[in-house]
């Protein structure tokens, strides 16, 4: 059953700029793009599950540190190899000055 998670505070992720979150067993990144809107996404790249907390986040896109394959911040498709597989995103909520995330 899904909940909603406090993730981050809102100042904790600068624009065009990712953090990452922790939550159980598993990990994911928290994106904000140039227009401040937030995003969550499964934080290991589906190519070789390098962690995209490293990575260049450009508008709403997020470039894997490693092999370079960009994603869809919004829909977590791939726009570019090597990565073939998209990432999984979360719906999130933004609440006095916090990240919520529906895990």
């Amino acid at each position: 059953m899904a909940q909603w998670v406090d993730a981050c505070a809102t100042g904790d992720v600068d624009a065009e700029d990712v953090i990452r979150f922790d939550h159980g067993a598993r990990t994911f990144v928290i994106i904000r793009d140039h227009e401040d809107n937030y995003y969550c996404t499964d934080g290991l790249c589906t190519h070789e599950d390098v962690h995209l907390e490293g990575g260049l986040v450009v508008e709403a896109t997020i470039e894997c540190p490693k092999h370079s394959s960009i994603f869809d911040c919004k829909s977590g498709e791939v726009e570019t190899p090597p990565a073939c597989e998209s990432l999984c995103t979360y719906p999130v909520k933004l609440d006095g000055g916090r990240v919520f995330v529906e895990i």
